[in-house]
């Protein structure tokens, strides 16, 4: 079984790979970290750098787990990653970071950990990073 978290370099991201650390250890499962963005705009919020991509690297060596980092920059939408890897593999649960929107922020730029909770098929456990 493997535990997969979905991986953004902002404070729920961390969160989240927080808490995938903590579980996988727990349940002495397979992590999978995925950072997904669509691709070509390296400004894009989502998509981590080489700086932060190697610093999750040194963090997860440094656990003793069973891990892969793996970052997809093709022109997807981060939903439709996360969710053909779950369906593509034998994942237990769905760990992503949850941030506070407004009303107007959810309904003008949509919402992935919205859409990743309402589609994926495995249970999914939301964090929020420490305010």
């Amino acid at each position: 079984m493997t535990i997969l978290v979905a991986y953004v370099p902002r404070p729920e991201g961390q969160a989240a790979l927080n808490k995938g650390i903590e579980i996988a250890g727990r349940r002495n499962e397979h992590l999978l970290v995925v950072n997904a963005s669509p691709g070509g705009r390296t400004e894009d919020p989502s998509f981590a750098d080489v700086q932060d991509f190697e610093r999750v690297q040194e963090l997860l060596s440094n656990t003793g787990l069973s891990f892969e980092l793996k970052q997809y920059v093709r022109g997807n939408h981060a939903v439709e990653e996360i969710l053909a890897l779950v369906e593509s593999l034998n994942v237990s649960l769905l760990v992503i970071g949850m941030r506070k929107r407004s009303k107007v922020g959810k309904l003008i730029m949509g919402s992935v950990a919205q859409e990743l909770l309402l589609t994926v098929p495995c249970p999914v456990l939301a964090v929020k990073a420490g305010e």
